[in-house]
């Protein structure tokens, strides 16, 4: 490896260090693609198994020391560049990733996996998510509420059914488990404008949702969570809209704020709010738009402590980062309360000094 490649990133310039990045990341790129070619020729020739491996999946994690979740993206992709070897050239220039091919894999055809590539080019997961929903709709899920159950049950015991329906099994000693992790939350496409919502919710949520659903009988006479959690976020949407951005069908006329006064005025929030589209503002050099919607601020584009005013001409929305990026723009770096001993990313896992010993930061005595 280039050792000026390896050189102290606290040494370049802002622009050299973006550049710098940019190039690791295509070199980064480059290597991925030429090792999925050649783990392709290696599965073809089954040359695990002289190694002691079972499958290329046992290789990969046991020799080549991948975690399950990278060994099984690079072979998926190292299986399916053998079939389409436009999938390893968008690799490598970055057109699509690892996770994409896993996702399109089972849907690539040699009739269509050209057009399928080129609408998946440079698409989040999500983005992905929605164009394999449209290609393969699936039906609705059926609305359910169930209690979870305390423990998870052992792979050999059966299930809580079987178990009711013969009572002798009842009898038998069970041994202490540990208990059920909380699933994950999960908002995945099933077909265009059709989303699986599912998350664990407490007793007293439960319980909610099922006066709700007593309350609605004449609206909603199935009792569909859906619907009722439909309502209910219109609902909270418009508490929230009222909360944080004033908003009201009867807009009384403002006045103002008072001088040298940081408060944003009702009228102003609600215009800034509707102009901005309830998203950061900040754009950047190159010409793209910052799209976080989360920890959205109101900031003065000519900054207060500099005079400037709650007007929505001075006024923008921003995400908590841009906002304070944009304030060490103006004003300089934050300086830290305490001096602290600074951390050492990097630890050597040899003896003898680790090559990536220039990434430690150190500090100077005195």
């Amino acid at each position: 490896m280039d050792r000026d490649a390896l050189s102290a990133p606290a040494e370049l310039s802002n622009s050299e260090l973006l550049a710098r990045v940019e190039g690791l990341a295509q070199n980064e790129r480059e290597a991925t693609a030429s090792l999925i070619v050649h783990l392709a020729e290696l599965d073809v020739r089954r040359l695990y198994l002289g190694e002691g491996c079972s499958s290329l999946f046992t290789y990969c994690t046991h020799v080549l020391h991948f975690s399950e979740h990278a060994a099984y993206g690079r072979i998926e992709a190292a299986r399916t560049g053998r079939r389409f070897p436009a999938v390893l050239e968008m690799l490598e220039d970055g057109s699509i990733n690892l996770t994409t091919v896993c996702m399109l894999t089972a849907h690539l055809t040699h009739d269509n996996h050209r057009e399928l590539l080129a609408a998946a080019t440079h698409k989040s997961k999500r983005q992905v998510e929605e164009l394999v929903a449209r290609l393969r709709p699936r039906p609705a899920v059926p609305a359910t509420v169930r209690k979870l159950p305390a423990t998870s049950p052992t792979p050999a015991s059966p299930p809580l059914a079987d178990v009711a329906e013969a009572g002798a099994h009842l009898l038998l000693p069970v041994a202490p488990v540990a208990p059920a992790a909380t699933p994950p939350a999960v908002v995945a496409p099933l077909a265009p404008e059709r989303y699986r919502v599912q998350f664990t919710a407490s007793a007293e949520t439960c319980d909610k949702l099922r006066l709700a659903q007593d309350l609605l009988r004449h609206q909603i006479p199935d009792g569909d969570p859906a619907k009722i959690f439909d309502r209910a976020l219109t609902a909270l949407l418009g508490d929230l809209a009222r909360q944080k951005l004033a908003a009201t069908d009867r807009p009384r006329g403002s006045r103002g704020s008072a001088p040298g006064s940081r408060h944003v005025p009702a009228d102003v929030r609600r215009a800034v709010w509707l102009r901005d589209g309830g998203r950061c503002a900040f754009v950047a050099a190159n010409g793209r738009r910052c799209a976080a919607r989360g920890f959205v601020e109101f900031h003065h584009v000519t900054p207060h402590a500099a005079g400037g005013e709650s007007t929505a001409a001075n006024i923008q929305l921003r995400c908590r980062g841009h906002n304070g990026y944009e304030a060490e723009l103006f004003f300089g770096p934050r300086q830290p309360a305490a001096v602290r001993e600074p951390r050492t990313p990097y630890q050597a896992t040899r003896s003898g000094p680790s090559r990536y010993a220039c990434l430690r930061r150190t500090r100077e005595p005195g």
